[in-house]
């Protein structure tokens, strides 16, 4: 499972994240939701060890990533926004390097069932320039998903698909929660995160606003109607500007 507790990021003194603290329980989908600079890529990358918090803590599976960073990041894949891919690497190339590092016995089969899975069937051979943003996006998800990490953190992951390449994506996401992974997905697709997210987390200027299923969320905003959308609630919770509530304090999950 996924613990962040406390979780504070500074620049100097700009706040870039402050006071977070959520769970995200096996099997779980969190949506992670907010506006450009509200914090989000920032809170993932502290969640897996590029930056290193200011205070607070991130417990994956058990390990601390700034006290065991080894064996937490063996419990996670992250795929972030912008594919990290090596210029001279075949698509092939790339799942047998993933495969090597994590020490995937059979990473052959995985992978082969990877290309399948994410329609690169047909690219096995391709380089990088070779492919387009959406399939490039996919091989980056294909190297996290082959050594079968029970925690995955998505930021953007369908930037670049076409219509089938979403369907697909969504498929994946949902059957990895199925198999008991413990998923974030950070998206402003907020249609993808209302059909596939168990839970919402929402960020304003670093700060939690809200967190909890939709109906929960919803109930903080009652002058919208009981079928109001995710894009619908958002929108009201972000006019309504400053995330912090009086007193300084972080506001308490719904339904926890």
């Amino acid at each position: 499972m996924i613990q962040v507790d406390s979780l504070t990021k500074l620049y100097g003194n700009s706040v870039a994240v402050e006071d977070l603290s959520f769970s995200v329980q096996p099997g779980e989908i969190l949506g992670l939701v907010g506006p450009n600079g509200a914090g989000k890529t920032t809170t993932l990358r502290c969640m897996v060890g590029i930056l290193r918090p200011t205070r607070g803590h991130v417990s994956l599976n058990g390990h601390d990533i700034v006290a065991d960073p080894v064996e937490a990041k063996r419990q996670f894949a992250y795929m972030p926004d912008e594919p990290r891919l090596f210029d001279y690497l075949t698509v092939r190339e790339h799942l047998q390097l993933s495969a090597r590092l994590y020490q995937v016995q059979d990473g052959v089969a995985r992978g082969e069932a990877l290309l399948e899975e994410l329609e690169l069937k047909g690219k096995e051979s391709a380089l990088p320039s070779e492919l387009s943003r959406g399939m490039k996006q996919k091989l980056n998800i294909a190297c996290g998903l082959l050594h079968s990490p029970k925690i995955l953190l998505f930021d953007e992951p369908l930037t670049g698909l076409d219509p089938m390449g979403i369907r697909r994506m969504k498929a994946t996401i949902v059957q990895r929660a199925k198999e008991g992974a413990s998923i974030i997905v950070s998206s402003h697709l907020l249609h993808l995160l209302e059909e596939i997210a168990d839970r919402i987390l929402i960020i304003l200027n670093g700060h939690k606003k809200a967190h909890g299923t939709r109906e929960e969320i919803r109930i903080q905003v009652p002058e919208l109607a009981a079928d109001a959308s995710l894009e619908d609630i958002f929108i009201s919770m972000a006019s309504q500007g400053d995330a912090r509530p009086a007193g300084g304090g972080s506001v308490p999950p719904l339904g926890s």
